[in-house]
């Protein structure tokens, strides 16, 4: 099938797939007039690929693991390389969500003490005024 039909069999924008197969996602041969020519698996592995970055993992994490994948879900076999990367995106998210839990509570702090102050110490905020505002 051409990049259309996937694209449209699958959801998923032609630029897209483009991408998915520079990244070594997907395969396609090239007809005598260059077009991509996908076989039937293709559209499995673009739902299979879908499902993966949904759950936040990068393009090289899912390159990693599609060895591993079995079915449109899909479901991961206990490939060593698929545990590690699926590690590693997990330190990273844990990692990001404490970084954004320690900036929530600062900006908490901030606003507590901004309430405190009074708003009438500040001019209006729209957006288009560029001053600092003048403490109280």
């Amino acid at each position: 099938m051409r990049i259309g039909e996937l694209s449209r069999r699958t959801g998923v924008h032609a630029h897209q797939l483009r991408y998915y197969e520079a990244q070594g996602l997907l395969e396609a041969d090239r007809g005598t007039n260059g077009y991509r020519a996908y076989d039937e698996s293709a559209v499995l592995r673009v739902k299979q690929i879908r499902h993966l970055l949904g759950a936040g993992l990068s393009s090289e994490d899912i390159a990693y693991l599609l060895p591993c994948a079995v079915g449109e879900v899909p479901e991961l076999a206990g490939c060593p390389e698929l545990l590690a990367a699926m590690r590693s995106r997990m330190r990273r998210l844990d990692d990001q969500m404490e970084r954004i839990a320690r900036s929530r509570d600062a900006l908490a702090v901030y606003i507590d003490a901004a309430e405190r102050m009074g708003a009438e110490a500040y001019p209006p905020f729209d957006g288009s005024d560029d001053r600092e505002p003048v403490p109280a």
